[in-house]
């Protein structure tokens, strides 16, 4: 099955793929396809080059510099981003904190941080999760006490991811304590070069360290950084949230990866035969391919749904469920196609720059890097047991 567009919509993804062709530096792409590690500088180049096209935040209004792209646009340039092997664009400015701010901030707010996240004066990063606040977010005890013109900040957030490049992060801050846990929340921007603030990296099973620890200690905070009213952030952060899961169903990124499957399993080779054409193996090939044109259409009718400027609702817990699933499961048979190619980790291999010979399939070198840093999908952004619940009881009534 494939998605047909209207001869308009397969005029911009003309005009998509040009742009790719001409823009998207080689050197990134060749990272993204063989799953090295990409440099700050990477993301940040991606980023710029996204921006001097007018193309980098595609879902905001045009008058804050969105390029107003119906929602069909938008899904072909992301798709065709993916499988062109582009970079991820960093998400916790434009994808998380733009459309709060444009929903909720002030007019001031706005004009002065939404330029400076389109521009890359600024690298944000989200300040949710502490070490008893992960899944049941709303347990956050990072406490901010209002001190004349500024909030006085102390606590701690976990698996800050990328927040070692950041210089600010937006934050969960409890600013009441006497009320329902809920109630007492507010939305704060920090600058992470204020005194008290300390990362701490988080080095994970493949050698990454791509998050963190933040800490807290007797921070100021200037009160104009906060966001809408004292105590009502819980309502803007899940806001946010309902674009963070939506952007983790990753569509674009299972094609590109699900292709990459396919021509691995064409050249292994299983009892002298294209690992392709193994029973079992074919079977789940088929099966998690069909799960992808599903959700495809499903992230379609989503993002049309909220054309007019709303938010998803309960649905991007779907697409996250889901798209997550099927990330882990091409990972999963990616890393099985590898076999014996897949079990030996060499955490220098993913650095740029290794020069050792090749051993298996170009892909081998991080099937196992990437197969195991996939086990978060699932857990991070709202683990996939809390999103069946929000979908039992906002879609079922249960």
């Amino acid at each position: 099955m494939d998605l047909s567009f209207t001869d308009e919509e397969e005029a911009f993804r003309s005009d998509v793929l040009h742009f790719l062709n001409e823009r998207l530096p080689q050197r990134i792409t060749g990272k993204v396809r063989s799953g090295l590690r990409l440099s700050r500088e990477d993301m940040a180049t991606w980023h710029a080059i996204l921006n001097a096209r007018g193309w980098l935040a595609n879902h905001w209004p045009v008058e804050y510099g969105g390029p107003g792209w119906t929602p069909v646009q938008k899904f072909i340039f992301e798709n065709e981003c993916a499988i062109a092997g582009a970079p991820r664009i960093v998400p916790y400015g434009v994808n998380m904190l733009g459309p709060v701010l444009i929903k909720y901030g002030s007019e001031a707010q706005r004009r002065y941080w939404l330029p400076r996240i389109l521009d890359g004066s600024d690298w944000w990063c989200q300040g949710y999760s502490e070490p008893g606040a992960g899944s049941d977010l709303a347990s956050v005890k990072t406490r901010a006490v209002r001190d004349g013109e500024h909030y006085v900040v102390n606590g701690q957030k976990t698996w800050t991811t990328l927040g070692h490049y950041a210089n600010m992060i937006f934050c969960l801050v409890r600013t009441n304590v006497d009320v329902r846990k809920q109630e007492g929340i507010s939305f704060l921007l920090i600058d992470m070069r204020t005194p008290g603030v300390e990362v701490r990296p988080i080095i994970t099973l493949d050698g990454e360290h791509e998050v963190n620890e933040v800490f807290f200690s007797d921070v100021r905070v200037p009160v104009d950084n906060l966001i809408g009213e004292e105590n009502k952030g819980w309502t803007y952060a899940k806001y946010l949230l309902t674009y963070e899961r939506t952007n983790l169903a990753g569509v674009g990124f299972s094609v590109a990866a699900l292709a990459r499957l396919k021509r691995v399993a064409q050249e292994v080779q299983r009892n002298g035969r294209p690992l392709a054409e193994d029973p079992q193996f074919a079977a789940r090939l088929a099966r998690v391919e069909i799960d992808l044109e599903n959700m495809k259409t499903t992230n379609l009718r989503v993002i049309a749904a909220v054309a007019g400027g709303g938010a998803p609702g309960a649905e991007s817990s779907m697409l996250k469920i889901r798209g997550t699933e099927i990330r882990q499961e091409i990972s999963s048979l990616l890393r099985r196609a590898m076999g014996p190619y897949a079990t030996p980790f060499m955490e220098e291999a993913l650095d740029d720059g290794y020069e050792a010979e090749a051993v298996g399939p170009d892909e081998a070198a991080s099937a196992a890097a990437q197969y195991f840093n996939n086990r978060k999908l699932s857990i991070f952004g709202g683990s996939n047991e809390i999103q069946k619940n929000i979908i039992s009881r906002m879609i079922l009534g249960l």
